[in-house]
């Protein structure tokens, strides 16, 4: 299972999953580092022993093992300590509601509801492209001739004065 936004989706009040849970579930999975506070990494976990077996040898002699390697083991052992990892995660998910219930109180639908760290605002074309002047973000898909989808995606790392000049934009 990938991982890269796991800590988001476990985080989030739509799910009743652990980390337990996962290692139950699945015979290999990915923790993902950097969008929840690592500098860069990946953990994978391989609760599966039978899989688990040799994975050290085969990563050396296939050139993944890499020089000081432990060192980005050393920022998981301190994101899992004391629950920093799901902290950090259910800021940026916090985040992302505000941002989610300050555009559907702008009056804008979602293609989807937010459940996680991930915002799909559906917005004027007119209104993405006065945003753009200010803001960065991804234009997800044309839904007609008058209106687009967005992407937008909040971390540990976002900046909420950014996220409020964002709301005061959209409100306008």
């Amino acid at each position: 299972m990938d991982g890269a936004r796991l800590g988001a989706a476990l985080s989030s009040d739509a799910s009743d999953l652990t980390l337990k849970d996962i290692t139950e579930l699945t015979d290999i999975f990915w923790i993902g580092g950097t969008k929840a506070g690592a500098l860069i990494g990946e953990a994978i976990v391989i609760p599966n022993e039978e899989l688990a077996r040799d994975f050290d040898f085969h990563v050396k002699q296939r050139g993944g093992l890499l020089a000081k390697g432990r060192l980005l083991g050393i920022q998981f052992s301190e994101l899992f300590r004391d629950d920093l990892f799901f902290t950090l995660t259910k800021k940026s998910n916090q985040i992302a509601q505000k941002l989610s219930t300050a555009i559907t109180h702008a009056g804008h639908e979602l293609a989807a509801e937010t459940q996680s760290n991930q915002i799909f605002p559906i917005l004027p074309n007119i209104v993405i492209e006065k945003l753009k002047k200010s803001f960065e973000f991804y234009v997800w898909e044309k839904v007609d001739e008058q209106k687009s989808t967005i992407r937008l995606v909040t971390s540990w790392a976002t900046d909420e004065e950014q996220v409020d000049a964002f709301i005061q934009a959209i409100s306008a």
